[in-house]
């Protein structure tokens, strides 16, 4: 009797264990924009969709965490980081030797060119242009405006900052920008689709490559080394190529 008693209560006791396992399954929540299609953007019930967050995805499914995911506005999206809203940012952040004086980046997931974008009757044809005596918008606190304003702004151009690159192509779409600079691929997704009959994009800026990586805080250093890990296994496995190829017709790593 005292045999069946002390089976029950193991029973019992791992039951509860695999319950309490279940409640506390480990979250990992993570923050994007919404709004730099095909990379991220939302829908019409605000849920979160592009190459971005199918990453994401993918490397909570190898590290075998639960993934939750937070819509924040560019201008706060590292100050939320720090203020730990949420764990990791995967938005297409570049990685620059300013934002590593802050955060921690992990290794790159792909690499892109600044690029420039001007309407189809535009007298610019060579991206290495100075807009002198013209507009270039360009999104703020981020790596193009960073070159704009440290390129085009000297040689006489004016640098209009937005809050977000859509606004930035709808001002070029509506004739009120002379160009806009952005990072290629969804510069150029744009010009293929929603700008196709305003506007050209123009290629590519010289010598303009940077890493887009995930952030997170720099104490996280377990965190960040297991999502290197995770990322490794889903190029290593072929999912990260199948993720690339729903999006683009070329190589973005």
């Amino acid at each position: 009797m005292n045999k069946l008693i002390r089976t029950a209560a193991v029973i019992t006791a791992c039951m509860l264990l695999a319950t309490l396992n279940t409640a506390h399954a480990e979250t990992l929540r993570i923050a994007s924009e919404g709004a730099y299609p095909p990379f991220n953007y939302v829908d019409s019930n605000n849920t979160l969709h592009g190459f971005d967050i199918d990453i994401a995805h993918a490397l909570c499914e190898k590290m075998n965490v639960k993934c939750t995911f937070v819509t924040q506005d560019w201008e706060g999206m590292i100050p939320a980081l720090l203020a730990k809203k949420y764990d990791a940012i995967v938005a297409s952040m570049n990685v620059t030797e300013e934002r590593k004086k802050k955060i921690a980046f992990t290794d790159r997931y792909y690499r892109t060119p600044l690029s420039l974008a001007v309407p189809k009757d535009s007298p610019i044809t060579d991206t290495r242009a100075t807009f002198k005596e013209l507009t270039v918008g360009t999104q703020s606190f981020s790596t193009q405006s960073i070159y704009a304003e440290k390129h085009y702004e000297p040689a006489g151009a004016h640098v209009k900052l937005y809050p977000s690159q859509d606004e930035a192509a709808s001002d070029l779409a509506a004739g009120r920008l002379d160009a806009v600079i952005a990072d290629k691929y969804p510069l150029l997704a744009w010009t293929q689709g929603a700008g196709k009959e305003c506007c050209t994009f123009l290629g590519d800026i010289p010598g303009t490559h940077a890493d887009a990586a995930i952030v997170v805080r720099k104490e996280d250093k377990k965190l960040r080394k297991r999502l290197n890990k995770a990322l490794a296994e889903i190029i290593a496995d072929g999912t990260y190529q199948e993720l690339v190829s729903r999006y683009f017709d070329v190589d973005i790593y």
